[in-house]
C-alpha cells in the first residue's frame, strides 16, 4: 500500500477499496494523456467529449489487466458518430506507465455540432476485447448500447456480461490555461464484489430492453451498501474530477470517509501508439503482387495512415505482399520512418 500524499496525480489511475461495504474501485485523472489523444485529431467538441469519456472508461477498466495484456473498447452505432475505438496497453514491467490511444469515425454532414453527443451514436453495440498475448484467444464481450451515456453503457455491460454491480461517474472539459486550451478528464468507478457462488439466472432484468441492471444483482445488506455508496458517489462535482486542486485521495476521503477507504499503488498512464512500418508490412502480407500494384500511388509508393495517431508510412511496393522477399521487407520496414502531415517537424 502507498502513502497517498506521495503520489503524483496527473495521468494516473488510483485503485481503492471500501472495507466497510466490500466494494472496490478506481479513480482516474487524465491530463496531458487526454489532451494528447484528442490533439491527434480535429474532432468537433461533441465528438471529443464522447472520445474522452470512452478513454476514461478504458483507463479504469484496463487498470486491472496483467502485464503486457491489452484491453480495447469499441462503440459502434448507426448515428453520425459511427465508431469510437480505444486501446489500453498494460505496462511491460511493474512501475512503467500503461499507454492509451483512441480515435473516432463520424459523419460530419449528419453531425449536429451543438447537440449532445451520446444520442448521435444511435443504436449499436458496446464491446470490450481483452488480448492476453500471442497464442491466446482474445476474450470479447458485447452488449447493446443502453442508457443515456457511455457510462450507463459500461454499467449495463458489467451487469449483463459480468454480473457485477458497477457505477461510473465521468467528466471531461476543455480548460483555458496559460499555455492555451487543454483537455482534462477524470472519473470514478465503484464495483460491488458479489458473494461466492452468486449468479442471476432470470430471463429479463429491469434495465433498458430487459437487460440486467445493478439493482437486479444486489439484495439485503448488499443492496443497502450499494445504495448508500452510489448516493455518495453522485455528489461528486465536476471540478473535483477535472480540476487539479482536489487530489484523488482527498476526494475519496470526502466521499467515502465512513466506508473506510484504502488506496493502493497508483498506475501511471501516458499516450502511446503501437503502429509501425513493420505492422504495415505484416498487414500487407496477405496480398498478391497484383493487389499491391493496385494500391500503389503515382509516385510509386504504397501508403498507410494510422487512424489513432495520424502517422503516415510510405513503402516501396516490391517489398510488400506474400510474394515479396522477407529479408527485403524487414529491411524496408526498419528504414521507413513515419511522418505526421500537418504537424511541425
Amino acid at each position: 500500500m502507498t502513502d497517498a500524499a506521495t503520489i503524483a496525480w496527473d495521468d494516473a489511475i488510483l485503485p481503492f477499496q471500501l472495507d466497510a461495504s466490500d466494494m472496490r474501485g478506481r479513480v482516474a485523472r487524465l491530463d496531458e494523456t487526454l489532451d494528447t489523444i484528442l490533439g491527434q485529431h480535429a474532432y468537433p467538441d461533441t465528438v471529443s467529449e464522447q472520445v474522452a469519456q470512452a478513454v476514461l472508461l478504458t483507463a479504469m477498466i484496463g487498470q486491472t489487466l496483467k502485464l503486457r495484456w491489452k484491453l480495447s473498447l469499441q462503440i459502434r452505432g448507426d448515428g453520425p458518430i459511427r465508431l469510437i475505438a480505444t486501446d489500453y496497453y498494460a505496462p511491460g514491467k511493474d512501475g512503467e506507465p500503461a499507454t492509451l490511444r483512441a480515435y473516432a469515425s463520424y459523419d460530419a454532414d449528419r453531425l449536429e455540432a451543438n447537440a449532445p453527443g451520446f444520442p448521435q451514436i444511435g443504436k449499436g453495440m458496446f464491446a470490450i476485447i481483452i488480448d492476453q498475448g500471442q497464442g491466446m484467444q482474445p476474450y470479447q464481450g458485447i452488449t447493446p448500447l443502453a442508457g443515456g451515456s457511455l457510462a450507463a453503457c459500461a454499467e449495463t455491460y458489467f451487469a449483463q456480461s459480468e454480473q457485477l454491480p458497477t457505477r461510473f461517474v465521468l467528466a471531461a472539459a476543455r480548460q483555458v490555461e496559460e499555455a492555451g486550451e487543454t483537455w482534462r478528464g477524470g472519473g470514478i468507478m465503484v464495483q460491488h464484489m458479489p458473494p461466492a457462488g452468486s449468479h442471476v439466472t432470470g430471463e429479463e432484468g429491469s434495465g433498458e430492453g430487459g437487460l440486467l441492471d445493478a439493482s437486479d444483482l444486489v439484495s439485503g445488506d448488499a443492496e443497502e451498501d450499494w445504495n448508500r455508496v452510489t448516493t455518495l458517489l453522485e455528489t461528486t462535482e465536476l471540478t473535483e474530477l477535472v480540476g487539479p486542486h482536489v487530489t484523488p485521495d482527498r476526494l475519496l476521503v470526502r466521499l467515502f470517509h465512513e466506508e473506510t477507504p484504502r488506496v493502493f499503488d497508483a498506475q501511471p498512464v501516458a499516450f502511446g501508439c503501437g503502429c509501425s512500418a513493420a505492422k504495415v508490412v505484416q498487414t500487407m502480407s496477405i496480398y498478391s503482387s497484383k493487389d499491391v500494384e493496385k494500391m500503389t500511388t503515382e509516385d510509386g509508393k504504397v501508403t498507410a495512415d494510422c487512424q489513432f495517431c495520424g502517422a503516415h508510412y510510405e513503402l516501396p511496393p516490391e517489398v510488400l505482399g506474400f510474394e515479396a522477399d522477407p529479408a527485403a521487407a524487414e529491411a524496408a520496414a526498419e528504414a521507413a520512418k513515419p511522418t505526421w502531415p500537418g504537424r511541425p517537424a
